[in-house]
């Protein structure tokens, strides 16, 4: 039998350290910048920039480093998130959707990690979390039918994980799954027509009678519980909790474009552009400039630090020998609601102090507004659910609105 020992891993050499990684990454941010025009029109990312993002190891940070990935902790994922995010948005939101998927196949047990990585150990993997399928049970898996909508990355992937009912020889659904089913063996249909975002090719993944065996299937009840399918225990980082990993990547991009928006704006602001209508030859010295800009600022800043909270608890508690609470659990999805509101709040102060030409075509300042609005949008980020989960973990009560805790 080869052993992951036995297996090359010829795409990181040298293992960047996460300052070298995030180094990389910022050396990157002029071609992402000038790429994300082009990447919207054509709505995907360039090939160009994903061969360039997975030259620096970016896609492998969270794959196992029996496998020749990087194995970095969550708080690297979030920060890695946030630089790519000051450069496109819907880079930013690709990479961070394959490498939580990446994750996931951390989760499953070896064979099934095996599958995917053993003849290409820099395989890719994009997924949908919804059991959009139809199945039947025969010997040895399930047979699976069924389409997956906003599949993000799903142009620059080879593998997907995609949530399915499990039943029964009798048809009786017994478990949810995630199972892990080969791009070659699944249709793309063209299908993410959206007003930002645009490049993630979110599309939708149709499997037509395809056979996915047990052992690369995943049980979502037992994974939100810290049951995970691998054999290989001692690794932290396939200790995280399930839920808090699955909504808290989907906020470090949004950071990302925050502070991006926050440089189209300094660097406006050095120009001496007037205020229309005013006496304001420079708006830099208008006191409506000046709290506005304060304001988006310390509003990314409240953003950031909730963000590094949430992933040091993540981290942390995958580092003891207990799995992260309820209370916690419920806190990191409040942390995630809260990160993306206060990131659309400082963008809309930051569109403000441009005014009217924010919105210009040529003008980025739109293009990441509409990825946020958008981003933001998300169902699991959705500010208000996390509150009320928050709010009835906090008053005790034992039922909840969903059982992504």
């Amino acid at each position: 039998m080869t052993t992951t020992a036995e297996i090359p891993h010829p795409a990181i050499d040298d293992r960047p350290s996460a300052a070298e990684l995030l180094r990389r990454l910022a050396d990157l941010r002029p071609l992402l910048r000038a790429e994300a025009a082009r990447a919207e029109a054509d709505r995907r990312v360039p090939d160009e920039v994903v061969e360039a993002l997975r030259a620096t190891g970016v896609f492998r940070i969270m794959q196992p480093r029996r496998w020749g990935g990087l194995e970095a902790d969550f708080t690297t994922f979030m920060e890695v998130s946030e630089e790519i995010g000051r450069g496109d948005g819907s880079a930013a939101w690709v990479t961070a959707l394959m490498n939580v998927c990446c994750w996931m196949v951390g989760l499953f047990p070896e064979q099934a990690q095996r599958d995917v990585w053993g003849a290409d150990p820099e395989a890719r993997v994009c997924g949908v979390l919804a059991p959009a399928a139809r199945v039947r049970a025969v010997d040895g898996g399930q047979v699976v039918s069924g389409s997956w909508g906003f599949a993000s990355g799903s142009a620059h992937a080879q593998w997907a994980v995609l949530g399915i009912p499990v039943v029964d020889a009798a048809g009786a659904q017994v478990d949810q799954g995630l199972a892990l089913i080969p791009m070659s063996e699944l249709t793309v249909k063209d299908t993410w027509f959206v007003a930002g975002l645009r490049a993630t090719a979110s599309n939708t993944l149709v499997a037509d009678e395809v056979f996915v065996p047990a052992h690369r299937i995943l049980s979502v009840p037992k994974a939100v519980e810290g049951e995970y399918g691998t054999e290989h225990t001692g690794e932290t980082l396939y200790r995280s909790a399930f839920v808090p990993v699955l909504a808290l990547i989907l906020v470090g991009p949004q950071i990302g474009m925050a502070r991006a928006a926050l440089d189209v704006v300094m660097e406006t602001l050095t120009k001496r552009k007037p205020i229309s209508y005013t006496f304001y030859e420079d708006s830099a010295a208008a006191p409506t400039t000046q709290l506005n800009l304060a304001e988006a600022v310390q509003l990314i800043d409240t953003a950031h630090l909730h963000a590094m909270r949430a992933a040091a608890d993540i981290d942390e508690w995958a580092s003891s020998a207990q799995y992260m609470d309820r209370l916690t659990r419920t806190r990191v999805r409040m942390d995630t609601g809260y990160i993306a509101r206060r990131c659309r709040e400082a963008i809309d102060l930051l569109v403000s102090i441009g005014g009217a030409s924010s919105f210009g075509e040529k003008n980025p300042l739109q293009r990441i507004w509409r990825d946020q609005e958008t981003g933001s949008r998300h169902a699991v980020v959705n500010p208000s659910i996390a509150a009320e989960v928050y709010g009835r973990e906090l008053l005790g009560q034992q039922e909840q609105v969903t059982a992504l805790i």
